[in-house]
C-alpha cells in the first residue's frame, strides 16, 4: 500500500456533519498552579462526549453506495461504538455494534438510543473483536476499525488542524492520550507537517503502555495484560499504521499511574466543572508529570480532553485516589505501644495536619497497629519529613501511599486477624464484572480450599477486584499454584505485602 498523504486526507476529511469544532480553553487554575499556560482541547463536548465520532463518520462517509447498502459493524465497549452508531444513523444505514457482555448498561443504552443493533458477546474486547470479524465476513457488513485505518486516523487528525487554527500564541507541546494510537497518529500527522517545532507527547497508563512498548521494541507488540481503570485506552496491541506514524512523528511517550489520572480528572473538573473519563484525564496527568520532572515554567501546552463517558459509580473511586495522585494525601501504617498516652504522642508527632482517615486495630497487650491518612501541603518533601519525624519519635512506620493492595482493599478492612489460620497465602484477583461473576469466581476456586479472608469491591468498572486469603496445608503449595494458573483469572500474590502483615496476617 502506498503511504497515504495525511495532509490531504485530513484537509478533505468529512467530519463536521456530526462533529463540533470544540473549543480550546485556557485552564486558568491549573495554569496558575503549574506556572505554565495549559490549554484544554474539549473533545468531551462532542455530541457523543468523545472524539471518536470524527474518525467513524469520516470512514463511513467514504464508503461506496454498495458498501453503505450492506451496513457497517464494529467492536467496542464505549466511545467508538457510539461514534459508529451516530454516523450510521445520520447516513440511514444499519450499524451492528458488538460489545462485551461486561459493558455497563449506560454504554449499551447509549448505542441503542442511536439505533445501533447491539450484540453482546464475550468477556473482553478481544472476544468482541473476533466475533465482529466473524459477523462481518458472514453477513457482508463493512468493518469499521476503531483506530488502524487511514480514514479513521484522518478524521481524528482534524483535531490537530483545529488546534493550530485556534491558538493565538506559540505552543511548545501537545499531550495526547494513546490507546490504539489513532488519535495521536492523526494529530501528529497534521501538526508535525505544518509546524514540526511543536512536540507531540503521547500519554499512556503505566499498566496499558502498548505503544511505548512497541516503539521501544521497534515493532507492534501484544501486551499480556492491560490495566482496567482507563478502559478507553486499554489496548493490548496498537495498529500497524498507527504504530508507523507514532514511531515516526511522536517525540516522546510517557506513562502515568491511576492516582495521577484521578488527580488530573479533579484538576479538569476544578477548571471546567466537567467530569472526564479516566482516559480523558491522561493528557493533563502527563503534562503535570512532564512539567514537574523537567522543572518547566513559562511554556504553553495543549492537552486533549478526549472523552467524558464515565460511569457515575466510578466517581467514588476517582475521588478516593485523586488526593494521593496530587500528593496532597499520604497513607501510612504505624505501630504504637499499647499503653496510656501513646496515641496522643503519635498525633502530636503528626502535628497540626489534617487526618483524612484513621483505623485502629488491637494487636496484642504490647502494641497496636493504626492505618492513617494524612493531608499534605508540600507534596513529596513533606511526606519524607513526616516519615522521618515519626521514626525518630520511636514509631515503626510504613509508607503505604504507593501500595496498590492497601489502597484498593486493606484501608476498607483493617483488623481481620485469625490466630487459627497457620498457612494463609494472599492473592489479588481481577475478573470480568457481569451478573453472577462473583459466583462464577467462587465456583472456579472450588471447594478443595479454605477461604480464610475475602474482600470484594465494585468500583463501577467492567472488572471486579477481589482480595482472597487461602489456607494452604503444608505440602499443597504446588497443587494450589497449578489450580490458580488453570483458572485463567489475572492475579497477583500479596503474601509479602507489608499492609497484609501489619493488619491482616
Amino acid at each position: 500500500m502506498n503511504t497515504p498523504d495525511y495532509l490531504d486526507l485530513i484537509r478533505n476529511a468529512r467530519v463536521y456533519d456530526v462533529a463540533e469544532k470544540t473549543p480550546l480553553e485556557l485552564a486558568k487554575n491549573l495554569s496558575r498552579r503549574l506556572g505554565n499556560r495549559i490549554l484544554m482541547k474539549r473533545e468531551d463536548l462532542q455530541p457523543v462526549f468523545s472524539f471518536k465520532l470524527r474518525g467513524a463518520y469520516n470512514k463511513i462517509s467514504g464508503l461506496s453506495d454498495e458498501e453503505l447498502s450492506r451496513g457497517v459493524i464494529c467492536s467496542s465497549a464505549g466511545n467508538h461504538a457510539q461514534g459508529v452508531a451516530l454516523a450510521a444513523q445520520r447516513k440511514g444505514i444499519r450499524a451492528v455494534i458488538v460489545m462485551p457482555v461486561t459493558t455497563p448498561s449506560i454504554k449499551v443504552d447509549a448505542v441503542v438510543a442511536l439505533d445501533g443493533d447491539v450484540v453482546l458477546y464475550g468477556d473482553t474486547y478481544d472476544d468482541a473483536y473476533a466475533h465482529a470479524r466473524e459477523l462481518s465476513a458472514r453477513e457482508g457488513l463493512v468493518f469499521i476499525h476503531p483506530f488502524d485505518d487511514p480514514e479513521v486516523i484522518a478524521g481524528q487528525g482534524t483535531i490537530g488542524a483545529e488546534i493550530l487554527e485556534q491558538v493565538d500564541e506559540a505552543i511548545d507541546a501537545v499531550f495526547v492520550p494513546i490507546g490504539g494510537g489513532g488519535l495521536a497518529a492523526g494529530i501528529a500527522a497534521w501538526i508535525k507537517q505544518v509546524n514540526p517545532d511543536i512536540r507531540i507527547i503521547g500519554v499512556e497508563p503505566d499498566d496499558s503502555d502498548a505503544m511505548r512498548a512497541s516503539v521501544e521494541s521497534g515493532a507492534p507488540v501484544t501486551l499480556d495484560h492491560v490495566g482496567i481503570f482507563a478502559d478507553g485506552v486499554a489496548v493490548r496491541r496498537v495498529g500497524d499504521e498507527t504504530f508507523r506514524l507514532c514511531q515516526e512523528l511522536v517525540d516522546e511517550i510517557i506513562t502515568v499511574d491511576t492516582d495521577q489520572a484521578c488527580a488530573a480528572i479533579r484538576d479538569i473538573f476544578e477548571d471546567t466543572r466537567s467530569i472526564v473519563e479516566p482516559a480523558g484525564g491522561l493528557a493533563v496527568a502527563g503534562a503535570k508529570k512532564y512539567i514537574a520532572e523537567h522543572e518547566i515554567t513559562g511554556k504553553s501546552f495543549v492537552t486533549i480532553s478526549c472523552g467524558a463517558n464515565v460511569n457515575f459509580d466510578r466517581l467514588r473511586h476517582i475521588a478516593e485516589r485523586a488526593a494521593v495522585g496530587e500528593l496532597s494525601e499520604m497513607l501510612l501504617a504505624a505501630e504504637i505501644p499499647e499503653e496510656p498516652g501513646s496515641f496522643r504522642k503519635f498525633c502530636e508527632t503528626v502535628g497540626r495536619r489534617g487526618i483524612t482517615e484513621f483505623n485502629y486495630r488491637y494487636a496484642d497487650d504490647d502494641k497496636a497497629h493504626i492505618f492513617v491518612g494524612v493531608q499534605l501541603s508540600r507534596g513529596m518533601d513533606e511526606r519524607e519529613e513526616l516519615l522521618e519525624k515519626l521514626r525518630n519519635a520511636g514509631f515503626p512506620v510504613e509508607d503505604l501511599t504507593d501500595n496498590e493492595m492497601a489502597k484498593l482493599h486493606v484501608r476498607h478492612m483493617v483488623g481481620g486477624r485469625s490466630p487459627h489460620i497457620q498457612n494463609e497465602r494472599l492473592f489479588r484477583f481481577e475478573f470480568p464484572e457481569r451478573p453472577g461473576a462473583l459466583l462464577d469466581f467462587l465456583d472456579a476456586i472450588g471447594t478443595d480450599w479454605t477461604i480464610s479472608l475475602f474482600h470484594y469491591r465494585n468500583h463501577g468498572s467492567d472488572y471486579g477486584r477481589i482480595l482472597a486469603g487461602i489456607d494452604v496445608p503444608e505440602g499443597n503449595t504446588d497443587e494450589l499454584e497449578a489450580h490458580l494458573s488453570e483458572l485463567g483469572y489475572t492475579h497477583w500474590e500479596e503474601s509479602d505485602n507489608p499492609a497484609y502483615k501489619l493488619f491482616l496476617g
